[in-house]
């Protein structure tokens, strides 16, 4: 129960990596507050953990969403960690001709999302003088893959974010780190890989050592201990959730 009394708000917590993070919190001893922009899929995962669990709809690079979405978290008390796991990719495809509508999507979704939930988390932290949050990089953003461009690039931002907002915010007993999976078993592994058949599985998992993609599971165990005081020496770390794609 190392999450024991610990009040959480985990973005894109309606599927995969967040999903996995969410029942990994609660089973940790957290409540949290599962953010989603499709409502029924936070609240299907809600449901699913009881009442230690509320289901939030919520569009992480609207102002007003996040800031509702953070108050939410009231109902269970002052909060503890912010999760910004919520984001988006796109289909391989060459830098150039990837469509303006998209590359503003990708940048609102993994970029400003970041930028706009700690406008509203961080006064509250500084408040009571602790705090964690851990955002959602990739390895994308340490060893790019082609055709990825834009969307390595939003991931690279991630983490330099994530290192300065540790060192910034560390004064103040805030901790800050980031999680890099690689490419794991969610709704957005076809996009990543452009299509999902077994030859081109092969191919992806041909280049992770331990021959597996990450799961929800591998990733709520990596967050589990980053946002528990076990972690309270650890900030601005990267940590590579990826089975050795990027040694």
């Amino acid at each position: 129960m190392r999450l024991q009394n610990k009040i959480a708000i985990v973005t894109g917590g309606g599927s995969g990596f967040g999903e996995g993070i969410v029942r990994k919190f609660v089973a940790e001893g957290a409540k949290v507050i599962v953010a989603d922009r499709d409502a029924r899929a936070a609240e299907r995962v809600a449901a699913s953990v009881g009442d230690a669990a509320r289901a939030v709809t919520a569009d992480v690079t609207v102002d007003t969403d996040v800031a509702r979405m953070i108050a939410a978290a009231s109902a269970f008390g002052p909060l503890d960690i912010l999760v910004n796991n919520a984001g988006i990719g796109h289909v391989p495809q060459p830098l150039e001709i990837l469509d303006e509508a998209t590359f503003d999507q990708i940048l609102a979704v993994n970029v400003k999302s970041i930028y706009l939930a700690s406008r509203h988390v961080v006064p509250l932290f500084k408040q009571r003088k602790k705090g964690v949050i851990l955002n959602m990089a990739s390895t994308a953003g340490v060893s790019p893959r082609p055709n990825l461009t834009w969307y390595n690039a939003s991931k690279g931002w991630v983490i330099t974010a994530t290192r300065s907002m540790a060192v910034e915010l560390a004064p103040f007993g805030i901790r800050v780190n980031a999680l890099n999976p690689v490419a794991g078993e969610t709704p957005l592994l076809k996009t990543f890989m452009g299509s999902d058949t077994p030859e081109v599985r092969a191919r992806f998992l041909a280049t992770i050592p331990l021959g597996r993609f990450s799961t929800p599971e591998d990733l709520g165990n990596a967050s589990a201990f980053l946002c528990s005081d076990e972690a309270s020496m650890i900030t601005g770390v990267a940590m590579e959730v990826d089975g050795g794609r990027c040694v």
